[in-house]
């Protein structure tokens, strides 16, 4: 195992599984903090301009952020899972049929996307949850984030293209580059050229432009397992079908989310403005748990999808064990930190008394997702990679709008914000269960079918 290819192919087929899980996901997960950083950058910066309003903005504007990655989502994990399926069977013209194809549905998703928001941009504005303070603010972040859109959704979606074939070190590199330029452009657009909120959204699409350019880098320059070929750009049915058929589910997963997270804001404003704000700080740091358990989860997809297709499912059984262990230890210690320092925490991004109090709170209560959340996650993750679709659709379903969604309003109704706040950790709860049962079960049934069929 000499060349890089074969180590990365290698480490989908033959590696023990917990060095697998490691080497495939705790470098996406650094790439993923790196990630993050684009958000709690912006909230830093935004911060320090002493405008709780302005806080507020950005976080109602999230779940637009979120459609975009929905739709990346959709074609990203649609596409990887056919690639790594592929490389599994040793299709690797196939392969790169579908790595250009994902490419294509990208940037015309994009271009959809950015003229539909624009077109209806004051409605769209409204239905995020912003009033009277908030309104402008969030109308400036939302259309600057519309007009760069192709490069988050491209920035994304390259990012797990390049993760399907195990190139894992080279996805985070675009994102490690967008970062750096989005800590050095925020202070400079906001402050210096006194762009304020507007500064904010410009830094973040200049950095999601530079991550896209260097992603693209990798594959033109033939670092790559394999590469997009003009070739390759005349539509092909089969392809695009299996890509929505794996993938579609995967993007309403966070379609769904971006409803749901929608429905939160919308009932947090009943209890001012301002508690919206304290919630967006403590959800943005709980992002860095999250990304957690979905780096380790993404980094888990290929491994899975190579295997599958490979008939290894012995190999998938000890995958998956190894990376629900795994996860839910280095949640355990994320979950530690945020209860002993949330205030701290809180206040790094703000100033206000009342923002810090609500924000710790908020933390503490949903901080209780991580020991559970990341074998949901991996559970899904898998049904994507193995092109069962309907499985990962299930889960989202249960998950979003058969619990989430009335426990938010149960909850809510019943014992006022404290119930509000808990709905999402009864929910990964449940979930956790429901999930891996699910997921175990299905893979000893293919097994079971695969044995009968030799």
């Amino acid at each position: 195992m000499n060349s890089k290819k074969d180590r990365r192919i290698y480490n989908l087929s033959e590696e023990n599984p917990v060095k697998a899980v490691l080497k495939m996901g705790v470098p996406l997960i650094a790439g993923m903090f790196i990630m993050v950083l684009y958000n709690l950058v912006d909230t830093f910066f935004i911060g320090l301009m002493n405008d709780d309003y302005c806080l507020a903005a950005v976080n109602l504007a999230y779940p637009i952020m979120m459609i975009s990655v929905a739709v990346s989502n959709m074609v990203g994990t649609g596409a990887s899972s056919l690639i790594a399926r592929c490389l599994g069977a040793e299709d690797k013209p196939k392969a790169e049929y579908t790595l250009t194809t994902g490419i294509l549905l990208t940037a015309i998703g994009s271009i959809l996307i950015t003229l539909l928001g624009i077109i209806f941009l004051p409605m769209i504005v409204v239905m995020l949850g912003a009033k009277e303070n908030t309104y402008n603010y969030t109308e400036q972040y939302v259309l600057i984030l519309l007009i760069g859109n192709v490069f988050t959704m491209g920035n994304y979606t390259l990012g797990q293209l390049l993760r399907s074939e195990g190139s894992v070190k080279y996805s985070i590199v675009g994102m490690m580059a967008g970062t750096a330029a989005n800590i050095v452009l925020d202070p400079l657009f906001i402050f210096t050229f006194n762009m304020g909120i507007s500064g904010a959204a410009i830094a973040t699409v200049i950095g999601n432009a530079l991550g896209t350019a260097v992603s693209l880098l990798f594959y033109f320059r033939r670092k790559t397992l394999l590469r997009p070929s003009a070739k390759y750009l005349r539509p092909n049915a089969s392809i695009i079908g299996e890509i929505f058929r794996v993938g579609i589910p995967a993007s309403l997963e966070t379609l769904l989310t971006s409803a749901a997270y929608i429905i939160n804001n919308n009932l947090a404003v009943s209890y001012g403005e301002l508690t919206v704000a304290a919630m967006g700080i403590a959800q943005k740091i709980l992002t860095l748990g999250n990304y957690i358990y979905q780096g380790f989860a993404s980094g888990t997809q290929p491994i899975m999808g190579y295997n599958y297709g490979a008939k290894n499912f012995k190999r998938m059984l000890g995958v998956l064990r190894a990376g629900i262990a795994v996860v839910s230890t280095a949640e355990l210690a994320v979950m530690a930190i945020y209860g002993i320092f949330a205030p701290l925490l809180i206040s790094i991004f703000t100033d206000s008394a009342e923002v810090i109090s609500i924000g710790a709170v908020v933390l503490r209560a949903v901080m209780l997702i991580l020991p559970f959340v990341g074998a949901t996650s991996m559970s899904r993750m898998s049904f994507q990679a193995m092109g069962k679709p309907k499985y990962a659709f299930t889960i989202t379903l249960i998950r979003q709008l058969g619990l989430y969604v009335p426990l938010l309003l149960l909850l809510n109704h019943l014992f006022g914000f404290s119930g509000l706040i808990c709905a999402q950790p009864v929910t990964e709860l449940i979930m956790m269960f429901v999930s891996v049962w699910l997921l175990f079960r299905t893979i000893r049934k293919e097994e079971k079918r695969f044995s009968s069929e030799k």
